[in-house]
């Protein structure tokens, strides 16, 4: 991603305060209270994703786009106020791989790495496709599936689509803080006085005072990040068809691995980024699902109404019922 671009990426972080402190449809305050509760047993959403759950009443506007995306960045940084001690077990294990990962494992992958750059060509034009033509890959296929959706009517692909570009738009806003938070030096960057490469992570806005910025901008892997956003908000819309979740996610590890072959992270970066990317895809699309929970409930409570009002008759005022069947 271009400097531009994520800084257009983190600015976007602040508009879910913004839009929370100005926003008075308790929409997001519904959906904020279905999160913290997704499910009344207590067990994991479950999403209905027939096509045919996908329709008038659960499509998604401008200002539902809008408001959902919104919505998602704020819940993202808000979910460690709504973790379980399951959850924190679940966090826990995962920094500990993270840790023995920078401690034991990024120098010798990294080893490895150089190895095959120096030695395996076919290998590093592998992953230079790879790399280069993963940003095109999600694009053709959201293209591709949109228009699809746009040409033929079909709804669940058009709400698929709107899906995957906020779990991208989410995804990338959150990656690009933690690189600002982090300033980790990345696997290509070598001192001019040693010769020898780091895996330091220098801090908040270090890589601002360098140069050569981009080189502090190595965790988490920003296109594995983005790519696992997209694979899961595919996997989980698409879960009834076995290979969607396989080609998916094995899409975005091809990214992922071409990364390190490439060079330019550390095999941690490209761990985070994807748990990272598939945290914010899964909640993009729970939190979409439980939109559609609320409009459907609204939608009942609109059939068979009864209504009262009063009718002039002959110099008579008369009271009247009517009940609205739907």
């Amino acid at each position: 991603m271009c400097n531009f671009c994520r800084v257009l990426a983190f600015m976007l972080l602040l508009l879910p305060a913004l839009a929370s402190a100005q926003q008075k449809d308790t929409l997001t305050k519904r959906l904020d209270s279905l999160a913290k509760n997704p499910d009344s047993t207590g067990a994991k959403q479950k999403n209905i994703v027939a096509p045919s759950f996908y329709n008038e009443n659960t499509r998604i506007t401008p200002r539902v786009y809008v408001l959902l995306t919104l919505d998602d960045m704020k819940q993202q940084w808000t979910a460690p106020l709504r973790a379980t001690s399951s959850d924190w077990l679940k966090v826990g294990g995962f920094a500990a791989a993270t840790t023995a990962a920078v401690l034991w494992a990024d120098r010798p992958v990294n080893k490895f790495a150089v190895t095959q750059i120096r030695t395996n060509k076919s290998v590093v034009n592998a992953s230079t496709y790879v790399t280069n033509f993963g940003g095109d890959w999600e694009a053709y296929t959201l293209v591709a599936l949109g228009t699809y959706g746009f040409v033929f009517h079909k709804e669940k692909e058009k709400t698929t689509t709107f899906l995957a570009t906020q779990a991208y738009i989410t995804a990338a806003a959150i990656e690009t803080a933690v690189k600002y938070l982090t300033s980790r030096q990345r696997p290509n960057y070598y001192d001019v006085v040693t010769g020898k490469n780091s895996h330091v992570f220098h801090g908040p806005f270090y890589h601002f005072l360098k140069k050569d910025d981009a080189s502090f901008q190595s965790f988490p892997s920003g296109h594995t990040t983005v790519a696992f956003a997209a694979a899961t908000v595919f996997a989980m819309e698409y879960r009834q068809y076995r290979a969607v979740p396989i080609i998916a996610y094995s899409a975005a590890t091809a990214i992922g691995i071409s990364r390190i072959v490439q060079n330019a992270h550390w095999i941690s970066d490209v761990m985070v980024g994807a748990a990272l990317g598939f945290l914010c895809g899964r909640q993009v699309v729970n939190n979409y699902h439980r939109y559609s929970k609320l409009q459907l409930e609204n939608e009942k409570k609109k059939r068979n109404t009864i209504s009262f009002n009063l009718n002039y008759y002959n110099g008579t005022l008369m009271p009247g019922f009517i009940y609205t069947f739907r």
